[in-house]
């Protein structure tokens, strides 16, 4: 099976900015009077207003107030911090040089496409993609593979002609699940640890390269 599509997730992968998520996200459980000291108190990659349940459980937390206006609030704390956050190292580097041998590439994320929207106005990165899918498009998130298999579908290519590359443990497990290959991108090697099913874990972008993902796909290089 040949190479013939890069899925990009978004936040910590793209973008250098899961600890601007965990700000926003300890910003809103202050309102509570919860103080954590774990700059990612959320589970990576499965969408915001999907952590808000697993949240006021772990942390106790009793409130009437709905998970969707939590996730509201957490999306408003992020939107401030965007201008803190950056692309991460490598990405346009790596994205030019695969749609330089005619890679297609998409972007799949679980979050919103208003904030996929805003990213798009913060940073020049839309025309790096053929095909944008976000949260906003499928019943269940991350680990559950709907977010990927519907890129695959709007591309018209098959699953097993896919790399995923991803941040989160739920993104690789849903990457797994779908049939397709995949790189995990890691800040340190905690994290790394976490991300030990992905055929391949790298620190930033400038860790792979075309010649490598190809190899992974048996194509001669």
């Amino acid at each position: 099976m040949s190479f013939d599509v890069c899925i990009f997730d978004l936040n910590g992968t793209v973008l250098s900015d899961e600890q601007k998520y965990g700000k926003a996200f300890n910003k809103v459980l202050n309102l509570f009077d919860v103080k954590t000291k774990e700059k990612i108190p959320h589970t990576r990659g499965i969408g915001v207003k999907e952590n808000w349940p697993f949240l006021l459980k772990k942390f106790k937390v009793k409130t009437e107030i709905d998970v969707s206006e939590l996730a509201r609030l957490t999306q408003e704390e992020y939107v401030k911090l965007i201008p803190e956050v950056s692309l991460k190292k490598g990405f346009e580097r790596f994205v030019l040089q695969i749609r330089g041998k005619n890679i297609k590439t998409a972007l799949a994320t679980s979050n919103s496409g208003k904030i996929v929207r805003m990213i798009f106005e913060n940073f020049d990165i839309e025309k790096y993609f053929d095909c944008v899918t976000t949260g906003d498009e499928v019943i269940k998130k991350k680990p559950d593979p709907m977010v990927f298999i519907l890129t695959a579908e709007k591309l018209g290519v098959e699953r097993e002609s896919c790399l995923v590359i991803e941040d989160s443990k739920a993104g690789i497990e849903a990457a797994k699940v779908s049939g397709m290959k995949s790189v995990g991108m890691a800040y340190d090697e905690k994290h790394a640890d976490t991300l030990k099913k992905a055929d391949i874990v790298v620190y930033d972008f400038d860790g792979i390269s075309f010649d490598m993902i190809s190899e992974l796909f048996g194509d001669s290089v």
